[in-house]
Order: C-alpha cells, then structure tokens, then sequence
C-alpha cells in the first residue's frame, strides 16, 4: 500500500494526506495515545523523519529523500496491515509529559491516575510530605512508579508486577530517569510477594477488562499482554484480592487508589458496605476508586 506510493509522494504534506485517507479507509482504532487520524499519522510521520513532533506546520512542504520515504512507508504500512498501536510502532509512549519505552511486553501507558500522583492525591492525602513508602502494583512499563518518584521526591518505591518481561521493560525506564537508588522492582502475584512491607500509598492499575469486553477488544488492543487486561468475568478479579489483603501493607492513614475502567457498578454491588471516594478526573467521574486503610 504505502510502498507502491514512493516515488509518487513527494513532501511531508503529502504523505501526510495519503496516510490520513488509508488510515479512515482502513478504519484503524486509536486510543493509544492519539485520537484520531490526523494526529497519528502526524506522529508517525514526525517521528520517523526524526522531526520536532509539536512542529509539523515548518516542514510539511519539505521532500522525502528516497530512503526517508521507504522508512515511513514501512512504518505507515505496519499500522494498517498488522494494526499495531503507534507506541509499539516508534518504542515511546508519553503520558503527562513524560517519555516512557514500551515494546509489546507491557501495555501502552494510559492511565488516569497519573493526574492525581503529580497533584499529590490531593485533597485525599492530607499530608504528602510525611509520604515515606510507596506502591504501585502491576507497575508494567513503572511509568506509575516513575511519577510517583517525582511526585513524592522523599519517598521510596515498590514497582510490582508478576511478568519478569514487563518488569525488563520496567528496569529500563527507571534506569532511563536514574531511579535505580529509589525504585525497587519486585516480581510478586499482587502482595504475594510483599510480606511485612507496608506503605502510606499504594496505587494500582491492574487488570480490569471483563469477558465481554475482551471478546471484543479491538485488533490493536490484541498486541497487549492479555494478563495485564483481562480479569474474569466481571473485570474484578485483580480488584478482588487487592482489596482483602491492602489493608495489611497500609500504614494508618494511609491510601489506596485504583483505577478499574467503567466497572463502578460492579464494584459496588460486590462490595455494599464500603464506602468509595470517585474523584473526577478527565474522562469520567467513575475510573479511579479511593479508600483509607481505615475503611478498609
């Protein structure tokens, strides 16, 4: 498809044209970083010229030398013949400014509790300062754990995950920030593995995508590990255990945060009694649940 066009397309504004046509054309799903196709092909583009990736407008009547052509039409095609999401495509993912590598041992780093680490939990966490422990659990690529770090400078953290290939992914990008004195990367099935350790904070973006939804994940969201979406029947099983066992590595007054999808619902028939704080953040008021070790 995009190799037949080199020779023909000659500048940056027209690959980009033709990519965004085949893309619609092709009907490829986004949600792994951009939205539409407009913005992917951008990306794509940009990043394989090795171009600023915020400055298109400058270079979109500069012409392709043959080679830079065949590069970006090699990468062009592999989005739609084999639909593999951009990040996978170019090795970076980025989520609230910073720059993560990932490779298809981990999922695409996409959550919304990034937001609420960088603002420190606020107002859930009283004092932040006095945050000493930190957990994230099914860290994959530990871009949860990288912002933790940064956002609670006096703090030490555990970045947990049960596939040793995520936790290889994981080791590069807390190497890439020089975290290695901060960040402990530890193999364990959720607090398996963590016994007698306690903290003030433990977030957690685990496995939540039920049955349904798995049968009918789009072709892009196949080349994820399916370990690091699907949890049961009801998208609950990982939230499950997190919730029997948290209490028992939370110090008092400490905070859990865990971002389950849409499955509020769920989560509260299952658990009637508890009380959860829904913080709003962008994209919904019912993705990420907060709860005390108190309430627990």
């Amino acid at each position: 498809m995009f190799k037949d066009a080199v020779g023909q397309l000659l500048t940056v504004r027209d690959w980009l044209r033709y990519a965004v046509s085949r893309f619609n054309e092709a009907g490829l799903f986004f949600g792994h970083g951009t939205q539409e196709a407009h913005d992917e092909a951008a990306y794509l583009i940009l990043h394989t010229l090795k171009l600023p990736l915020d400055r298109l407008e400058p270079f979109l009547d500069a012409r392709l030398l043959p080679e830079e052509a065949q590069r970006v039409a090699a990468v062009l095609d592999r989005r739609v013949e084999e639909r593999v999401p951009a990040p996978y495509l170019t090795h970076e993912a980025w989520l609230q400014g910073y720059r993560f590598y990932v490779d298809e041992r981990v999922i695409v780093p996409r959550s919304f509790l990034a937001p609420l680490i960088l603002d420190q939990f606020q107002p859930w966490l009283v004092e932040p300062e006095q945050v000493s422990r930190a957990l994230d659990l099914c860290t994959g690529s530990a871009c949860l754990a990288i912002l933790l770090a940064q956002s609670f400078p006096d703090a030490a953290i555990d970045a947990v995950d049960l596939s040793e290939d995520a936790l290889k992914v994981a080791q590069r990008n807390v190497a890439d920030y020089r975290l290695e004195d901060r960040i402990d990367l530890v193999q364990s099935d959720l607090f398996q593995n963590l016994r007698g350790r306690r903290y003030d904070l433990i977030v957690s973006n685990p496995p939540y995508v039920d049955a349904q939804a798995m049968a009918e994940l789009p072709a892009e969201y196949r080349h994820e590990p399916e370990m690091a979406l699907g949890s049961g029947h009801d998208g609950l099983d990982a939230v499950r255990v997190i919730l029997r066992h948290a209490a028992e590595h939370l110090n008092p007054g400490g905070l859990l945060a865990v971002e389950i999808g849409h499955n509020r619902a769920a989560l509260e028939a299952a658990f009637p009694d508890l009380e959860f704080f829904w913080p709003e953040v962008e994209g919904g008021e019912d993705m990420i649940f907060i709860v005390t070790r108190e309430q627990l």
